[in-house]
């Protein structure tokens, strides 16, 4: 047995220095810790670390090189009741593993105290030091930002360009055929599904389903394993660096969504892989009358204790060295408020925040948030401080509402399209702390959305009680796929009014892929499990398909050249700085008047039309330079019925010409110009945006 240095205590994980590797992990209840390296045929040998430190348990193993698997086994008391869950027939994974190998297979030997559990669960791999990111970041604005969420194997599964070998893995989200989609497309920023270490859950496995999503980590600094074309002994980390750098030469962001809140081990009854084995009760909340039992805050059995220096330490650690070593732009915190809670609270003045915003790397990174919990108080939308911006649940469901026909009034709508002010124009807040979407991996896509009245998640094998009953979806006259030749061409039309929404309104807009390309989950609103065409991009387009795609390109193009719809600061309704009488932001009803109070709370207001003032804007160019742009009138028309809308009098415009109509085939209008004053026929559900031309007819 090869004879371990006393080595050091930092830092945590496992460290190569080309004459051998430093292996470090803090437990702050074991007795002693076994390090276990497995060679190639799997055989495993124990060495006990000699040092401890601190609570760090270390060694210095001299010969032990990158690609080196290994695990620990952590000695000590076992008594649920009291936090403790050490049992050394427990293989453990490195909470600073950089890449995992092999696969969890949920055997009973898992979950029986004293069974050895080395034979069903992945290895931890010594990683060589990686080289800083070659290349410039983008470095987007926040207010240009167009955010495209999508799924790494699911994104290229069945894209017929890229080779077969690289189809759903980082390799393949590189290769130059997708890369032309995103940037014909216009976006500035792909928002990845989860892609630290992840393990399907047993009673998914036990069903023949696995985890698609990936919202159920294990190893916080180590991307997914079976997303690399190339292996899994450390090639991931190297084939993740490389795809970040492609996206980046072609000009896009990368933001990593990441699940912080909860772990793999699950609830009280869950499989043993890592922190319940290492320390139970420093990593997780647990129950102050049982700690046998778990605080969940996600719905997912446990919730790790940020409140803690080494957790904490740890999250900050995975977010940097993401950022520094691996490229990434920014995150996307899943159920961030799980994170920020003291007792129960969450607590805006929590060690997380605090460490987060005094941290110079992570704190200028893009900074989500998932806005909401399964904790009390739980639903904080609007409560994130600077620099966060937030996923937007306010908007996707007043806009769904809007263009289903049930929203009761238009008072939220003007909220929604100017940003939100009423959540975010406070505490130095700007409107893109809005994130603004009507579809998101969770839920409904944008066709189901107008094809569906109800989930249809039988294929999840929950006998359809899983997802959301809250869709505020409509189904425009016939579940699920139709005939109907009126119904489908209405399907279309809400699908761009949908999409349009999202595009020319203030805040940063949110598109989910697939969207464009008139996507079906075939009703599944929960499709979490499906790892199959159920959920992956059909690249074999439709004229339908290929028109939205066209439509949706389009729409990004206006508003990366127009600054007026994606303002840096909230409107406020006077005139501008410009001279004339008109506002930066006005209102109008189907007659061409302005809107008065009663018009916003009238349940049978289902026309709005805002225009906004390009030639006023208060913003300035990067060299102080005054922006100006063009003016836009923005109409929505929710009613089932043909109308007519009056547009607003000379002193606003003398003229108007369409630039899109999502009642026309495309949604991309021909060229039409209409005076002020003119009453211009609308299709019911539809939505026009007209340019002021001030007389250039």
């Amino acid at each position: 047995m090869t004879t371990p240095w006393p080595g050091r205590g930092t830092p945590l994980g496992a460290t190569p220095d080309g004459d051998g590797t430093n292996f470090a992990l803090w437990s702050s209840t074991a007795d002693s810790v076994d390090l276990c390296l497995f060679d190639e045929s799997g055989a495993e040998t124990r060495i006990p670390l000699p040092e401890k430190t601190h609570h760090v348990w270390h060694g210095f193993l001299p010969g032990v090189a990158p690609r080196q698997r290994y695990g620990f086994r952590v000695h000590g008391g076992y008594d649920p009741a009291n936090g403790l869950r050490h049992d050394p027939a427990k293989l453990l994974l490195d909470p600073y593993a950089k890449a995992i190998d092999g696969e969890f297979s949920p055997q009973p030997d898992i979950f029986t105290v004293g069974a050895d559990s080395a034979g069903y669960v992945p290895r931890s791999v010594v990683v060589a030091a990686a080289q800083p990111p070659a290349g410039p970041k983008p470095l987007v604005p926040w207010d240009e930002t167009v955010l495209y969420e999508l799924h790494v194997r699911g994104f290229t599964r069945s894209h017929p360009a890229v080779p077969k070998n690289l189809r759903g893995t980082y390799a393949g989200l590189a290769h130059p055929a997708v890369i032309d989609h995103l940037t014909g497309l216009g976006v500035t920023t792909v928002e990845l599904l989860p892609v630290h270490h992840f393990c399907t859950e047993p009673p998914i496995s036990q069903r023949g389903l696995t985890n698609y999503w990936g919202y159920n980590s294990i190893g916080f600094l180590a991307p997914h394993g079976g997303y690399s074309a190339s292996g899994t002994r450390g090639e991931q980390v190297t084939e993740f660096r490389e795809m970040v750098a492609a996206l980046h030469a072609a000009g896009l962001e990368v933001v990593l969504d990441v699940v912080y809140n909860h772990t793999a081990e699950l609830g009280s009854d869950g499989p043993t892989l890592s922190f319940r084995g290492i320390d139970n009760a420093g990593y997780y909340r647990l129950a102050g009358d049982d700690r046998s039992r778990y605080i969940d805050y996600s719905g997912c059995g446990n919730t790790p204790d940020a409140r803690e220096p080494y957790v904490l330490g740890l999250i900050l650690d995975s977010l940097r060295y993401w950022v520094t070593e691996l490229g990434v732009d920014g995150f996307r915190f899943d159920l961030a408020p799980a994170l920020a809670r003291s007792e129960s609270e969450v607590d805006r003045l929590s060690p997380f925040f605090d460490a987060v915003h005094s941290d110079p790397v992570i704190s200028a990174a893009k900074l989500i948030a998932e806005p909401w919990d399964l904790g009390p108080g739980g639903y904080q939308v609007g409560g994130f401080p600077p620099p966060w911006a937030e996923w937007n649940g306010k908007f996707r469901d007043t806009v769904r509402d809007f263009w289903r026909g049930r929203s009761g009034g238009v008072q939220d709508l003007g909220y929604r399209l100017t940003g939100s002010s009423d959540l975010y124009a406070r505490e130095a807040r700007q409107p893109f702390a809005s994130v603004n979407f009507v579809t998101s991996h969770d839920g409904f896509t944008a066709f189901d959305l107008v094809s569906y009245n109800a989930k249809h998640n039988e294929a999840n094998g929950e006998a359809n009680r899983d997802g959301t009953d809250d869709n505020r979806s409509w189904n425009c006259g016939a579940e699920g796929p139709t005939d109907d030749a009126a119904i489908n061409a209405l399907r279309l039309r809400q699908v761009r009014n949908l999409l349009a929404t999202t595009l020319l309104s203030t805040g940063v807009p949110m598109l989910v892929a697939g969207d464009e390309l008139l996507r079906s989950q075939g009703g599944n609103n929960n499709a979490y499990c499906q790892d199959d065409a159920t959920s992956w991009v059909d690249w074999e387009l439709s004229d339908d398909a290929t028109g939205m795609r066209e439509f949706v390109g389009e729409l990004v193009r206006l508003r990366r050249k127009s600054p007026v719809l994606r303002q840096r600061d909230f409107f406020d309704g006077r005139p501008a700085p410009t001279g004339d009488a008109r506002k930066d932001l006005a209102w109008f009803r189907s007659d061409g008047a302005e809107m008065t109070a009663d018009d916003w709370h009238s349940p049978g207001t289902v026309t709005l039309a805002m225009y906004l003032d390009g030639l006023g804007l208060r913003q300035r160019g990067p060299r102080g330079e005054r922006v100006t742009d063009d003016s836009y009138l923005l109409v929505l028309h929710a009613g089932g019925d043909d109308t007519e809308f009056t547009l607003p009098g000379a002193e606003w415009s003398t003229s108007y010409e369409v630039v899109f109509d999502t009642a026309a085939d495309s949604g991309l209008a021909a060229p039409t110009t209409y005076k002020a004053a003119t009453a211009v026929a609308m299709r019911a559900h539809s939505l026009l945006l007209l340019r002021a031309t001030d007389g250039d007819d």
